[in-house]
Protein backbone atom coordinates (compact mmCIF):
# COMPACT_ATOMS: atom_id res chain seq x y z
CA UNK A 1 0.00 0.00 0.00
CA UNK A 2 2.60 2.63 1.00
CA UNK A 3 4.47 1.63 -2.31
CA UNK A 4 1.43 2.68 -4.56
CA UNK A 5 1.27 5.31 -2.68
CA UNK A 6 4.97 6.33 -3.22
CA UNK A 7 4.25 6.16 -6.90
CA UNK A 8 1.61 8.20 -6.97
CA UNK A 9 3.03 11.23 -5.45
CA UNK A 10 5.94 10.61 -7.86
CA UNK A 11 3.96 10.73 -10.70
CA UNK A 12 2.56 14.22 -10.16
CA UNK A 13 5.20 16.41 -10.97
CA UNK A 14 5.07 14.73 -14.77
CA UNK A 15 1.19 14.82 -15.06
CA UNK A 16 1.06 18.81 -13.46
CA UNK A 17 4.50 19.61 -16.20
CA UNK A 18 2.12 17.57 -18.89
CA UNK A 19 -0.76 19.73 -18.13
CA UNK A 20 1.12 22.92 -18.58
CA UNK A 21 2.79 22.33 -22.23
CA UNK A 22 -1.16 21.03 -23.66
CA UNK A 23 -2.29 23.87 -25.84
CA UNK A 24 -4.80 26.34 -24.76
CA UNK A 25 -7.84 26.59 -26.87
CA UNK A 26 -7.70 28.86 -29.57
CA UNK A 27 -10.22 30.51 -31.50
CA UNK A 28 -9.69 29.77 -35.17
CA UNK A 29 -9.72 33.80 -36.15
CA UNK A 30 -7.18 34.50 -33.94
CA UNK A 31 -4.66 31.67 -34.90
CA UNK A 32 -3.28 33.26 -37.55
CA UNK A 33 -2.90 36.70 -35.62
CA UNK A 34 -1.61 34.56 -32.52
CA UNK A 35 0.93 32.58 -34.23
CA UNK A 36 2.67 36.05 -35.48
CA UNK A 37 2.40 37.65 -32.20
CA UNK A 38 3.81 34.18 -30.57
CA UNK A 39 6.97 34.31 -32.84
CA UNK A 40 8.08 38.29 -32.73
CA UNK A 41 11.35 39.41 -31.29
CA UNK A 42 14.14 41.71 -31.91
CA UNK A 43 15.50 42.08 -35.47
CA UNK A 44 12.54 40.58 -36.89
CA UNK A 45 10.70 44.11 -37.64
CA UNK A 46 7.71 43.08 -35.51
CA UNK A 47 6.33 44.32 -31.86
CA UNK A 48 7.16 42.43 -29.13
CA UNK A 49 3.97 41.73 -27.18
CA UNK A 50 3.22 44.11 -24.23
CA UNK A 51 2.72 41.68 -21.84
CA UNK A 52 4.40 38.03 -22.10
CA UNK A 53 1.81 36.76 -19.41
CA UNK A 54 -1.31 37.06 -21.67
CA UNK A 55 0.61 35.87 -24.63
CA UNK A 56 -1.85 33.23 -26.40
CA UNK A 57 0.06 30.47 -28.49
CA UNK A 58 -1.63 28.74 -31.07
CA UNK A 59 -3.05 25.13 -31.59
CA UNK A 60 -3.02 22.06 -34.39
CA UNK A 61 -0.54 20.92 -36.46
CA UNK A 62 2.04 22.74 -38.80
CA UNK A 63 0.95 24.79 -42.21
CA UNK A 64 2.88 25.78 -44.86
CA UNK A 65 4.00 29.30 -45.25
CA UNK A 66 1.99 29.61 -48.41
CA UNK A 67 -1.33 29.70 -47.02
CA UNK A 68 -0.77 32.76 -45.07
CA UNK A 69 -2.62 35.26 -46.48
CA UNK A 70 0.11 38.20 -45.06
CA UNK A 71 2.94 36.26 -46.49
CA UNK A 72 1.64 35.48 -50.11
CA UNK A 73 3.00 38.49 -51.59
CA UNK A 74 6.46 38.46 -49.93
CA UNK A 75 9.74 37.18 -52.22
CA UNK A 76 12.21 34.64 -50.96
CA UNK A 77 15.80 36.69 -51.05
CA UNK A 78 19.22 34.84 -52.09
CA UNK A 79 21.45 34.33 -49.25
CA UNK A 80 24.08 34.59 -51.90
CA UNK A 81 25.20 38.00 -52.66
CA UNK A 82 24.97 38.69 -56.55
CA UNK A 83 28.32 37.64 -58.56
CA UNK A 84 28.05 40.76 -60.85
CA UNK A 85 28.28 44.36 -59.30
CA UNK A 86 25.50 45.07 -62.17
CA UNK A 87 22.97 43.29 -60.88
CA UNK A 88 23.89 44.57 -57.30
CA UNK A 89 23.14 48.29 -58.44
CA UNK A 90 19.79 46.88 -59.99
CA UNK A 91 18.61 45.88 -56.94
CA UNK A 92 19.27 49.20 -55.05
CA UNK A 93 17.52 51.34 -57.41
CA UNK A 94 14.95 53.52 -55.83
CA UNK A 95 14.62 56.84 -57.10
CA UNK A 96 11.14 57.35 -59.12
CA UNK A 97 11.29 56.99 -62.80
CA UNK A 98 11.50 60.15 -65.19
CA UNK A 99 9.29 59.30 -68.33
CA UNK A 100 9.86 62.44 -70.96
CA UNK A 101 10.73 62.71 -74.75
CA UNK A 102 14.39 64.38 -72.92
CA UNK A 103 14.79 60.68 -71.28
CA UNK A 104 14.18 58.60 -74.79
CA UNK A 105 16.36 61.42 -76.38
CA UNK A 106 19.78 60.45 -74.41
CA UNK A 107 18.87 57.02 -74.40
CA UNK A 108 19.54 57.10 -78.33
CA UNK A 109 22.31 59.16 -77.35
CA UNK A 110 23.99 57.02 -75.56
CA UNK A 111 22.92 54.09 -77.22
CA UNK A 112 24.36 55.23 -80.44
CA UNK A 113 27.91 55.66 -79.08
CA UNK A 114 28.94 52.09 -77.86
CA UNK A 115 32.60 52.94 -77.92
CA UNK A 116 31.52 55.75 -75.46
CA UNK A 117 29.61 54.22 -72.79
CA UNK A 118 32.61 51.47 -73.09
CA UNK A 119 34.93 53.79 -72.25
CA UNK A 120 33.24 55.51 -69.76
CA UNK A 121 32.27 52.16 -68.09
CA UNK A 122 35.49 50.51 -68.28
CA UNK A 123 36.43 53.67 -66.43
CA UNK A 124 34.82 53.62 -63.80
CA UNK A 125 34.57 49.85 -62.72
CA UNK A 126 37.71 50.80 -60.93
CA UNK A 127 35.51 52.85 -58.40
CA UNK A 128 31.95 51.50 -58.68
CA UNK A 129 32.33 48.88 -56.15
CA UNK A 130 33.35 51.51 -53.38
CA UNK A 131 30.66 53.82 -54.56
CA UNK A 132 28.38 51.15 -54.11
CA UNK A 133 29.04 50.18 -51.03
CA UNK A 134 29.29 53.79 -49.31
CA UNK A 135 25.54 54.42 -50.39
CA UNK A 136 24.17 51.19 -49.53
CA UNK A 137 25.65 52.10 -45.66
CA UNK A 138 24.00 55.83 -46.02
CA UNK A 139 20.46 53.74 -47.37
CA UNK A 140 20.91 55.90 -50.23
CA UNK A 141 19.57 54.99 -53.88
CA UNK A 142 22.04 53.10 -56.34
CA UNK A 143 21.45 55.15 -59.26
CA UNK A 144 23.37 57.80 -57.41
CA UNK A 145 26.69 55.36 -58.25
CA UNK A 146 25.51 56.65 -61.88
CA UNK A 147 25.90 60.25 -61.55
CA UNK A 148 29.83 60.40 -62.16
CA UNK A 149 28.94 59.44 -65.83
CA UNK A 150 26.91 62.21 -66.36
CA UNK A 151 29.03 64.82 -64.41
CA UNK A 152 32.79 63.41 -65.63
CA UNK A 153 32.48 60.13 -67.54
CA UNK A 154 34.19 58.75 -64.81
CA UNK A 155 37.87 60.56 -65.21
CA UNK A 156 38.97 61.88 -61.29
CA UNK A 157 40.93 64.41 -63.73
CA UNK A 158 38.39 66.18 -65.71
CA UNK A 159 38.14 69.62 -65.00
CA UNK A 160 35.20 71.67 -66.66
CA UNK A 161 35.31 75.11 -67.95
CA UNK A 162 34.17 76.55 -64.59
CA UNK A 163 36.48 74.94 -63.20
CA UNK A 164 35.10 72.06 -61.71
CA UNK A 165 37.04 68.93 -61.13
CA UNK A 166 37.19 65.52 -60.12
CA UNK A 167 34.84 62.45 -61.41
CA UNK A 168 31.77 64.52 -58.97
CA UNK A 169 33.00 67.96 -60.30
CA UNK A 170 33.11 69.90 -57.14
CA UNK A 171 33.88 73.94 -57.69
CA UNK A 172 36.93 75.09 -55.22
CA UNK A 173 34.27 77.05 -52.76
CA UNK A 174 32.14 73.65 -52.76
CA UNK A 175 35.16 71.68 -52.31
CA UNK A 176 36.27 73.65 -49.22
CA UNK A 177 33.16 73.55 -47.85
CA UNK A 178 33.17 69.53 -47.58
CA UNK A 179 36.86 69.69 -46.18
CA UNK A 180 38.33 68.60 -49.69
CA UNK A 181 41.88 70.04 -49.47
CA UNK A 182 43.03 71.95 -53.05
CA UNK A 183 46.63 73.21 -52.40
CA UNK A 184 49.95 72.57 -54.47
CA UNK A 185 50.88 69.24 -53.55
CA UNK A 186 47.14 67.52 -53.41
CA UNK A 187 43.50 68.28 -54.96
CA UNK A 188 40.95 66.18 -52.99
CA UNK A 189 38.50 67.26 -55.52
CA UNK A 190 39.84 64.55 -57.78
CA UNK A 191 40.40 61.97 -54.28
CA UNK A 192 38.48 58.77 -55.24
CA UNK A 193 37.73 58.72 -51.65
CA UNK A 194 37.77 61.76 -50.38
CA UNK A 195 35.57 63.63 -53.13
CA UNK A 196 33.18 60.42 -53.05
CA UNK A 197 32.52 61.22 -49.41
CA UNK A 198 31.60 65.16 -49.80
CA UNK A 199 29.46 64.20 -52.99
CA UNK A 200 27.30 62.33 -51.26
CA UNK A 201 27.32 64.03 -47.91
CA UNK A 202 26.36 66.91 -50.39
CA UNK A 203 23.51 64.78 -51.93
CA UNK A 204 22.22 64.11 -48.26
CA UNK A 205 21.94 67.49 -47.56
CA UNK A 206 20.10 68.43 -50.81
CA UNK A 207 17.71 65.70 -50.15
CA UNK A 208 16.87 67.05 -46.49
CA UNK A 209 16.49 70.16 -48.07
CA UNK A 210 14.50 69.02 -51.03
CA UNK A 211 12.90 66.05 -49.72
CA UNK A 212 13.00 64.85 -53.22
CA UNK A 213 15.54 63.06 -54.83
CA UNK A 214 15.33 64.72 -58.39
CA UNK A 215 15.28 68.43 -56.92
CA UNK A 216 18.41 67.78 -55.37
CA UNK A 217 19.83 66.33 -57.98
CA UNK A 218 18.86 69.64 -59.80
CA UNK A 219 20.54 71.69 -56.65
CA UNK A 220 23.52 69.35 -56.96
CA UNK A 221 24.08 70.58 -60.94
CA UNK A 222 22.42 74.20 -60.62
CA UNK A 223 23.03 75.13 -56.24
CA UNK A 224 20.46 74.43 -53.80
CA UNK A 225 20.00 78.51 -54.21
CA UNK A 226 19.08 78.91 -57.31
CA UNK A 227 16.57 75.63 -57.03
CA UNK A 228 14.78 77.21 -53.88
CA UNK A 229 14.29 80.28 -56.40
CA UNK A 230 13.08 78.51 -58.62
CA UNK A 231 10.36 76.68 -56.40
CA UNK A 232 9.59 79.99 -54.86
CA UNK A 233 8.91 81.78 -57.92
CA UNK A 234 6.59 78.64 -59.41
CA UNK A 235 4.91 78.60 -56.09
CA UNK A 236 3.89 82.33 -56.69
CA UNK A 237 2.91 81.82 -60.27
CA UNK A 238 0.51 79.14 -59.64
CA UNK A 239 2.77 76.28 -61.32
CA UNK A 240 3.74 72.86 -60.33
CA UNK A 241 7.23 72.45 -58.19
CA UNK A 242 8.01 68.85 -59.48
CA UNK A 243 11.74 68.75 -61.16
CA UNK A 244 10.01 68.62 -64.67
CA UNK A 245 7.66 71.89 -64.13
CA UNK A 246 10.13 73.97 -62.82
CA UNK A 247 11.72 76.44 -65.59
CA UNK A 248 15.59 75.83 -65.06
CA UNK A 249 18.44 76.17 -67.50
CA UNK A 250 18.90 73.72 -69.90
CA UNK A 251 21.50 72.01 -68.64
CA UNK A 252 19.99 71.16 -65.62
CA UNK A 253 17.03 70.82 -67.34
CA UNK A 254 18.92 67.92 -69.14
CA UNK A 255 20.88 66.73 -66.21
CA UNK A 256 18.31 64.52 -64.55
CA UNK A 257 17.17 62.64 -68.57
CA UNK A 258 20.94 62.08 -68.61
CA UNK A 259 21.04 60.38 -65.42
CA UNK A 260 17.82 58.06 -65.97
CA UNK A 261 18.80 56.87 -69.65
CA UNK A 262 22.28 55.97 -67.86
CA UNK A 263 19.82 53.89 -65.36
CA UNK A 264 17.85 52.69 -68.16
CA UNK A 265 20.23 51.06 -69.89
CA UNK A 266 21.96 49.84 -67.20
CA UNK A 267 18.49 48.54 -66.24
CA UNK A 268 18.10 46.14 -69.60
CA UNK A 269 21.26 46.89 -71.61
CA UNK A 270 20.23 44.15 -74.03
CA UNK A 271 17.30 46.29 -75.06
CA UNK A 272 19.68 48.86 -76.65
CA UNK A 273 21.78 46.64 -77.55
CA UNK A 274 24.48 47.77 -75.45
CA UNK A 275 27.21 45.16 -73.97
CA UNK A 276 28.15 46.07 -70.00
CA UNK A 277 31.61 45.12 -69.02
CA UNK A 278 31.80 42.78 -66.38
CA UNK A 279 32.27 43.94 -63.15
CA UNK A 280 33.08 41.27 -59.83
CA UNK A 281 30.88 42.00 -56.78
CA UNK A 282 34.15 42.81 -54.59
CA UNK A 283 36.64 45.07 -53.69
CA UNK A 284 38.92 46.96 -56.82
CA UNK A 285 41.00 48.69 -54.72
CA UNK A 286 42.56 48.69 -51.16
CA UNK A 287 44.08 51.37 -49.08
CA UNK A 288 48.45 51.39 -48.34
CA UNK A 289 49.78 53.10 -45.78
CA UNK A 290 53.22 54.90 -46.69
CA UNK A 291 55.51 56.51 -43.92
CA UNK A 292 57.75 58.12 -46.02
CA UNK A 293 57.65 60.39 -49.18
CA UNK A 294 58.18 58.17 -52.40
CA UNK A 295 58.22 58.87 -56.26
CA UNK A 296 55.07 57.81 -57.91
CA UNK A 297 56.91 56.32 -60.66
CA UNK A 298 58.81 53.72 -57.49
CA UNK A 299 55.26 53.30 -55.82
CA UNK A 300 53.60 52.08 -59.31
CA UNK A 301 56.91 49.77 -59.72
CA UNK A 302 56.47 48.34 -56.28
CA UNK A 303 53.16 47.60 -56.98
CA UNK A 304 54.01 46.00 -60.71
CA UNK A 305 50.94 48.32 -61.36
CA UNK A 306 50.99 50.26 -64.62
CA UNK A 307 52.08 54.15 -64.18
CA UNK A 308 48.45 55.41 -65.88
CA UNK A 309 46.46 52.99 -63.58
CA UNK A 310 48.40 53.80 -60.52
CA UNK A 311 47.40 57.58 -60.96
CA UNK A 312 43.86 56.78 -61.94
CA UNK A 313 43.58 55.07 -58.78
CA UNK A 314 45.92 58.51 -57.13
CA UNK A 315 44.56 61.03 -59.06
CA UNK A 316 44.47 63.51 -56.30
CA UNK A 317 48.69 64.25 -56.37
CA UNK A 318 49.78 65.83 -58.90
CA UNK A 319 53.21 65.63 -58.57
CA UNK A 320 55.76 63.26 -59.72
CA UNK A 321 55.86 62.55 -55.73
CA UNK A 322 53.69 61.12 -52.64
CA UNK A 323 54.33 63.18 -49.72
CA UNK A 324 53.65 60.87 -46.65
CA UNK A 325 52.59 64.13 -44.64
CA UNK A 326 50.32 64.93 -47.03
CA UNK A 327 49.16 61.22 -48.72
CA UNK A 328 49.61 59.18 -45.94
CA UNK A 329 47.39 56.32 -47.56
CA UNK A 330 47.61 55.27 -51.40
CA UNK A 331 45.48 53.19 -53.53
CA UNK A 332 46.27 50.07 -54.99
CA UNK A 333 44.17 47.13 -56.58
CA UNK A 334 43.34 44.99 -54.01
CA UNK A 335 45.79 41.64 -55.74
CA UNK A 336 48.28 44.09 -55.35
CA UNK A 337 48.74 45.55 -52.58
CA UNK A 338 50.31 43.14 -50.56
CA UNK A 339 53.41 43.27 -53.49
CA UNK A 340 53.76 46.64 -52.96
CA UNK A 341 54.27 46.31 -48.84
CA UNK A 342 56.86 43.61 -49.13
CA UNK A 343 58.97 45.00 -51.93
CA UNK A 344 58.82 48.01 -50.32
CA UNK A 345 60.18 46.52 -47.12
CA UNK A 346 62.78 44.93 -48.79
CA UNK A 347 63.67 47.74 -50.44
CA UNK A 348 66.89 48.73 -50.84
CA UNK A 349 67.57 51.94 -52.56
CA UNK A 350 69.61 55.14 -52.34
CA UNK A 351 65.99 56.55 -51.89
CA UNK A 352 62.21 56.51 -51.60
CA UNK A 353 61.92 60.34 -53.16
CA UNK A 354 64.23 61.87 -55.58
CA UNK A 355 62.19 65.32 -54.65
CA UNK A 356 61.95 67.83 -51.58
CA UNK A 357 60.60 70.83 -50.92
CA UNK A 358 62.49 74.38 -50.62
CA UNK A 359 60.48 77.59 -49.69
CA UNK A 360 62.01 80.71 -51.46
CA UNK A 361 63.77 82.81 -48.73
CA UNK A 362 63.04 86.23 -51.38
CA UNK A 363 61.58 87.21 -54.40
CA UNK A 364 63.84 85.28 -57.36
CA UNK A 365 63.39 84.98 -61.33
CA UNK A 366 63.22 81.22 -62.08
CA UNK A 367 66.89 81.29 -63.00
CA UNK A 368 67.79 82.52 -59.65
CA UNK A 369 65.96 79.67 -57.73
CA UNK A 370 67.12 77.63 -59.94
CA UNK A 371 70.60 78.33 -58.83
CA UNK A 372 70.27 77.88 -55.43
CA UNK A 373 68.43 74.95 -55.85
CA UNK A 374 71.13 73.26 -58.29
CA UNK A 375 68.37 72.68 -61.02
CA UNK A 376 67.67 73.57 -64.31
CA UNK A 377 65.54 76.57 -65.05
CA UNK A 378 63.58 74.79 -67.37
CA UNK A 379 63.19 71.51 -64.78
CA UNK A 380 62.18 74.14 -62.28
CA UNK A 381 59.42 75.52 -64.48
CA UNK A 382 58.14 72.67 -65.86
CA UNK A 383 57.86 70.66 -62.22
CA UNK A 384 55.94 73.62 -60.78
CA UNK A 385 54.28 74.77 -63.80
CA UNK A 386 55.66 78.47 -63.46
CA UNK A 387 54.72 80.56 -66.63
CA UNK A 388 56.90 82.71 -68.97
CA UNK A 389 57.69 86.24 -67.16
CA UNK A 390 56.88 85.68 -63.93
CA UNK A 391 59.07 86.00 -60.64
CA UNK A 392 58.37 83.61 -57.95
CA UNK A 393 57.51 85.47 -54.55
CA UNK A 394 59.01 85.41 -51.47
CA UNK A 395 57.24 82.49 -48.80
CA UNK A 396 56.54 79.88 -52.49
CA UNK A 397 57.13 76.73 -51.77
CA UNK A 398 58.84 74.64 -54.56
CA UNK A 399 59.18 71.25 -55.61
CA UNK A 400 62.70 70.75 -55.89
CA UNK A 401 65.16 67.76 -56.37
CA UNK A 402 67.08 66.33 -53.73
CA UNK A 403 70.77 67.16 -53.20
CA UNK A 404 73.05 67.11 -50.25
CA UNK A 405 72.04 69.87 -48.22
CA UNK A 406 68.26 69.29 -49.37
CA UNK A 407 67.57 65.56 -48.42
CA UNK A 408 64.83 65.64 -46.10
CA UNK A 409 61.06 64.40 -46.60
CA UNK A 410 58.15 67.64 -47.11
CA UNK A 411 57.30 68.52 -43.32
CA UNK A 412 53.64 68.29 -42.61
CA UNK A 413 53.05 71.72 -42.09
CA UNK A 414 54.67 72.59 -45.80
CA UNK A 415 52.84 69.52 -47.14
CA UNK A 416 49.08 70.92 -45.87
CA UNK A 417 50.10 74.71 -46.64
CA UNK A 418 52.77 75.34 -49.28
CA UNK A 419 51.29 77.48 -51.88
CA UNK A 420 53.00 79.03 -55.30
CA UNK A 421 53.07 82.88 -55.44
CA UNK A 422 54.22 84.51 -58.46
CA UNK A 423 54.79 88.25 -59.80
CA UNK A 424 54.64 89.46 -63.09
CA UNK A 425 58.40 89.91 -63.69
CA UNK A 426 59.49 93.47 -64.87
CA UNK A 427 61.37 94.58 -67.98
CA UNK A 428 63.75 96.93 -67.55
CA UNK A 429 65.40 99.09 -69.83
CA UNK A 430 68.21 101.43 -69.94
CA UNK A 431 67.61 105.27 -69.63
CA UNK A 432 70.27 108.21 -68.78
CA UNK A 433 69.20 111.38 -66.77
CA UNK A 434 70.73 114.22 -66.53
CA UNK A 435 72.27 114.97 -62.66
CA UNK A 436 70.94 118.00 -60.78
CA UNK A 437 72.80 120.49 -58.51
CA UNK A 438 74.11 118.52 -55.35
CA UNK A 439 72.88 114.81 -56.61
CA UNK A 440 74.66 112.02 -55.62
CA UNK A 441 74.03 108.16 -55.40
CA UNK A 442 72.11 108.26 -52.41
CA UNK A 443 69.98 110.69 -53.33
CA UNK A 444 69.08 109.35 -57.07
CA UNK A 445 68.40 105.97 -55.71
CA UNK A 446 65.70 107.48 -54.00
CA UNK A 447 64.36 109.38 -56.36
CA UNK A 448 64.22 106.53 -58.67
CA UNK A 449 63.43 103.80 -55.92
CA UNK A 450 65.97 101.70 -56.74
CA UNK A 451 69.09 100.20 -54.50
CA UNK A 452 72.48 102.25 -53.85
CA UNK A 453 74.28 100.03 -54.01
CA UNK A 454 72.41 98.56 -57.75
CA UNK A 455 72.38 102.25 -58.74
CA UNK A 456 76.49 102.52 -58.20
CA UNK A 457 76.92 99.57 -60.00
CA UNK A 458 75.53 100.75 -62.74
CA UNK A 459 77.36 103.63 -62.76
CA UNK A 460 80.80 102.06 -62.03
CA UNK A 461 80.89 104.48 -58.86
CA UNK A 462 81.04 103.97 -54.91
CA UNK A 463 77.85 104.26 -53.31
CA UNK A 464 79.52 107.62 -51.80
CA UNK A 465 79.53 109.02 -54.86
CA UNK A 466 78.40 112.72 -55.98
CA UNK A 467 76.95 113.36 -59.48
CA UNK A 468 77.80 116.79 -61.19
CA UNK A 469 75.38 119.06 -62.17
CA UNK A 470 74.12 117.80 -65.90
CA UNK A 471 76.24 114.61 -65.57
CA UNK A 472 74.91 111.18 -67.36
CA UNK A 473 73.62 108.60 -64.73
CA UNK A 474 72.32 105.31 -66.41
CA UNK A 475 69.71 103.91 -64.83
CA UNK A 476 67.67 100.81 -65.60
CA UNK A 477 63.70 101.48 -64.90
CA UNK A 478 60.85 99.73 -66.10
CA UNK A 479 59.86 100.18 -69.56
CA UNK A 480 56.97 98.48 -71.21
CA UNK A 481 56.18 95.28 -71.64
CA UNK A 482 55.40 93.75 -75.01
CA UNK A 483 51.79 93.36 -73.74
CA UNK A 484 51.59 97.25 -73.97
CA UNK A 485 51.38 97.42 -70.10
CA UNK A 486 53.43 100.86 -69.29
CA UNK A 487 56.06 101.17 -67.03
CA UNK A 488 55.56 102.16 -63.05
CA UNK A 489 54.27 105.70 -62.74
CA UNK A 490 57.15 106.88 -60.05
CA UNK A 491 59.71 106.07 -63.00
CA UNK A 492 57.86 108.10 -65.74
CA UNK A 493 57.58 110.78 -62.75
CA UNK A 494 60.78 110.62 -61.54
CA UNK A 495 62.62 110.83 -65.32
CA UNK A 496 60.38 113.79 -65.88
CA UNK A 497 61.42 115.52 -62.94
CA UNK A 498 64.94 114.69 -63.06
CA UNK A 499 65.05 116.01 -66.74
CA UNK A 500 62.64 118.92 -65.89
CA UNK A 501 60.10 117.85 -67.70
CA UNK A 502 56.05 117.66 -66.35
CA UNK A 503 54.60 114.44 -66.92
CA UNK A 504 51.74 113.65 -68.61
CA UNK A 505 48.67 112.47 -67.29
CA UNK A 506 48.99 109.57 -69.45
CA UNK A 507 52.70 108.85 -67.49
CA UNK A 508 51.14 109.27 -64.11
CA UNK A 509 48.44 106.27 -64.76
CA UNK A 510 49.20 103.08 -63.66
CA UNK A 511 47.65 100.08 -65.53
CA UNK A 512 46.72 97.24 -63.04
CA UNK A 513 49.15 94.15 -63.24
CA UNK A 514 46.67 90.50 -63.78
CA UNK A 515 48.69 87.91 -62.21
CA UNK A 516 48.82 84.07 -63.87
CA UNK A 517 46.37 82.14 -62.55
CA UNK A 518 48.00 79.30 -60.79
Amino acid sequence: MLKRLFYALALLPALWLAGCASPLAVPADHAATSSVTASAGPGTGLPNSPDHSTSVYPGGGLKPLAAEPSLRSRSVQSLLPPADLWERVRRGFAMSDLDSDLVRERELWYSSRPDYVARMTERGSKYLFYIVEELERRDMPSELALLPFIESAFNPQAVSSAKAAGMWQFMPATGKYFDLTQNMFRDDRRDVIESTRAALDYLQKLYGMFGDWHLALAAYNWGEGSVQRAIKKAKNAGTGTRYDELVMPMETRMYVPKLQAVKNIVANPESFRVVLPEIGNHPYFQSVEIERDIDVALAAELADVPLDDFRALNPSASKPVLLAASHSQILLPWDNAKRFQSRLAAYDGSRLANWTAWVAPATLSPAEAAKRVGMTEADLRSVNKIPPRMRVKAGSTLLVHRSASLNSDVTEHVADNGYLALAPDVVLKKTVVKAGKKDNVASMARRFSVSPQVLANWNKVSTTAAFKRGQSVVLYLPAKARSGRGVKARGKTAIAKATRRTPTKTAAKKKPVKLARQ
